[in-house]
């Protein structure tokens, strides 16, 4: 993991917040970047899912329940979750008493405009624990999050994150998407994610954990452990 400065990207928040391009929970697949998330959260965190990415969650879904244990094992000391049923004081309450934030993967438009009609963004915004976006929870944190289509739709659709960052995300990124990456390059920074990597941003310093590309200005760069 390397750390990097990039005071053009003012953080907006009091957070760390940590871009994880996406994970097989079954599989828990990248557990190492839950680690760290956890330890920068105290090692034994108090911890808090919004899981409104997804259209139900409730507490017989068995991802629901795989989540809870998954973090119990890394050593959350309690594992809450926010329900969307819950008032704007009952969530507010569960995240003050929270040192992590977790937000799932799903669908983004779907989370963002939950996470407004509650008024979670600006609870997000004074929050300075740790905050873990996975997949479109990583897209709403952003300034913009870039969904790209499938092969056979060449335009992308861009979205209006929090803009908790300055810049712009793509989660779960393959390279059959560069063309369409480096065109949008050309008017805002990009950072593409791939399944099992992150990006994390705490004040101006940015660090990587595995590979992670930069599109900037219609060109392409590779930040890694060994570049940067």
């Amino acid at each position: 993991m390397n750390g990097l400065k990039y005071p053009r990207f003012p953080l907006t928040c009091m957070a760390k917040l940590y871009f994880l391009g996406g994970e097989n929970i079954a599989r828990q697949d990248s557990r190492a970047i839950n680690e760290k998330a956890f330890l920068d959260a105290g090692g034994a965190p108090s911890v808090v899912v919004f899981p409104w990415a997804c259209e139900g969650f409730d507490k017989g879904y068995v991802r629901r329940m795989m989540l809870s244990n998954y973090f119990l094992k890394l050593g959350a000391s309690t594992v809450d979750f926010a329900e969307y049923s819950d008032t704007p004081a009952e969530i507010a309450r569960k995240v003050s008493a929270s040192d992590l934030i977790y937000l799932t993967g799903g669908f983004t438009s779907v989370l963002l405009e939950r996470l407004r009609i509650k008024r979670v963004d600006s609870l997000l915004r004074h929050y300075d624990g740790v905050i873990v976006g996975r997949s479109a929870g990583a897209l709403a944190l952003c300034k913009k999050g870039i969904l790209t289509k499938k092969r056979s739709k060449p335009d992308s659709v861009v979205l209006a994150g929090l803009g908790l960052v300055d810049f712009n995300v793509k989660v779960h990124y393959k390279p059959w998407k560069d063309d369409e990456l480096k065109r949008l390059s050309k008017e805002e920074t990009i950072y593409a994610i791939p399944h099992r990597s992150a990006l994390a941003c705490d004040g101006d310093e940015l660090s990587f954990i595995g590979r992670v590309y930069l599109f900037e200005d219609g060109e392409k760069t590779l930040i890694d452990s060994e570049h940067g």
